[in-house]
């Protein structure tokens, strides 16, 4: 008998607002001394008032729109009751039965093939505070609690953990285009909830019972997770014994799960809607104005650079990563043909970016132009490939040519790195070669091809990159012919 898993995913991610959702407060909190970006209202005290962050509320409507789904005319706030010590109010500002958005979609590509998986809910709601546990005691910082946070829910419509991992990744993608969050998972901007079962292969319906797990901080600790209950539950039903429907908290970041309660319903958290906030009309016009702020988003345009610009689709996928590298990108290839553009995604997603990381530059601060024009000295024929990685690099190491913007040309022009197709000029070096290197000679001569390519390089060493490689090549297969 053999089992597959059933997989749904909470996703939530805090917004990237200046206050608070329902107070004043700052949300720059990372880093702060604990409990220093708090006021009575996101402290729970007696007789503090909540007031909805308009900004935040924008935020959760976007990221419903880009995920397709319908919008209530008519939203409000709820009360989600439960005692946890870092929710000093005994209960959390969420919605219940009339969330923001609902019944949307989510497209991903998974192993070549598109996938639809669908979302059940968007909706908006309040952080908690963090509870830091160490010498048998529990410490309190509630420095997040209250900060914007949206929770998308999907169905559970995954069935491997491929699926779960590039669904993560794209709604991050996602969430980054829109500027809806930064996402970032080290501060704890984005964090996943998982609800995995395991069905019998060739029966229908879902499995009676569902274990949650909470609170994880990375797409690599998600996917251990599935990975571990797959095996703790498979083995649980092979000895005839269902898992019990629980929540579960990580041991550790190597994904194994522990048991910490029995998993509540919803009629245990005993919503109600929140006295204190009135329900919220999303009309047509606020509506519209949030649509027209959607970009193109992530996959869209990966399929676009495809289609228009030629681009595999690695590269394609790179480039689109992040909306400011594609936005770089697509302003240097307005304006070329397809071939260059391939040239100058490819130029890019390789020494471009090793550079940049090489020296910690960001590429908005680096001038696409500058790369443009590089390509264009390459495909003319003008500079070799060892020159153009040497130029490229330049800007990098002599401060002088990225502040005043020198060129490309400027430099060839300036160092002599003009490449040599003159067979006349060329063929003096090598002969000289040929006469230096004896060994690799008869080597090409007794069959072994690979012994010439060593043979164009001395010639490119020897003339600092400036030979047309492919005139090296052409008058040594001509000299070297037995």
């Amino acid at each position: 008998m053999s089992y597959s898993p059933v997989i749904g995913l909470e996703v939530h991610i805090q917004s990237k607002t200046e206050s608070k959702m329902f107070c004043s407060c700052p949300t720059d909190y990372f880093g702060k001394d604990p409990n220093t970006c708090t006021c009575p209202t996101c402290l729970g005290l007696p007789g503090a008032l909540p007031t909805i962050n308009q900004s935040g509320l924008d935020q959760c409507i976007k990221l419903a729109l880009a995920l397709h789904c319908k919008i209530n005319s008519v939203t409000k706030f709820d009360r989600k009751n439960y005692f946890y010590p870092d929710l000093p109010k005994g209960y959390q500002i969420s919605q219940f039965d009339l969330p923001v958005g609902y019944e949307g979609y989510l497209e991903i590509d998974v192993d070549g093939d598109s996938r639809r998986v669908r979302i059940t809910r968007v909706h908006q709601e309040e952080d908690t505070g963090k509870s830091i546990h160490e010498d048998q005691a529990t410490l309190l910082d509630f420095n997040k609690s209250g900060v914007p946070l949206i929770e998308v829910v999907s169905e559970p419509d995954f069935t491997e953990v491929g699926e779960v991992t590039e669904y993560a990744k794209e709604l991050k993608r996602i969430v980054r285009y829109l500027g809806v969050s930064d996402a970032n998972m080290e501060k704890g901007q984005m964090r996943f909830e998982l609800n995995i079962s395991m069905k019998e292969d060739g029966t229908k319906g879902l499995p009676d019972y569902k274990v949650e797990v909470k609170n994880i901080g990375s797409v690599s600790v998600l996917e251990k997770v599935i990975n571990f209950e797959t095996r703790r539950q498979t083995k649980l039903l092979e000895a005839g014994e269902k898992p019990k429907q629980e929540t579960r908290g990580l041991k550790d970041m190597t994904g194994e799960t522990v048991s910490q309660r029995f998993k509540e319903g919803s009629s245990d958290y005993r919503y109600f809607p929140e006295p204190d906030l009135p329900p919220i009309e999303i009309g047509d016009d606020w509506m519209n104005e949030l649509s027209g702020q959607v970009p193109e988003l992530p996959r869209d345009r990966k399929v676009r650079f495809m289609r228009d610009y030629g681009l595999e689709q690695d590269v394609a996928g790179i480039i689109t990563e992040v909306k400011s590298r594609a936005d770089w990108f697509e302003e240097a290839v307005r304006e070329q043909p397809k071939e260059v553009a391939k040239e100058i995604a490819k130029w890019l997603v390789g020494d471009l970016m090793s550079l940049l990381r090489k020296y910690k530059k960001k590429l908005t601060e680096f001038n696409n132009f500058y790369l443009i024009e590089l390509v264009s000295l390459l495909t003319d024929k003008k500079i070799s490939g060892s020159v153009a990685k040497e130029v490229l690099e330049l800007p990098f190491k002599v401060k002088t040519y990225w502040v005043d913007g020198v060129m490309p040309s400027d430099i060839v022009k300036e160092k002599g790195l003009e490449q040599v197709s003159d067979e006349s000029e060329v063929e003096k070096v090598v002969d000289q070669v040929i006469k230096e290197n004896s060994g690799p000679v008869e080597d090409y001569r007794g069959g072994k091809e690979n012994a010439l390519q060593f043979l164009v390089g001395q010639v490119m060493r020897q003339t600092k990159g400036k030979a047309n490689p492919k005139v090296a090549d052409k008058l040594l297969r001509e000299k070297l012919k037995t």
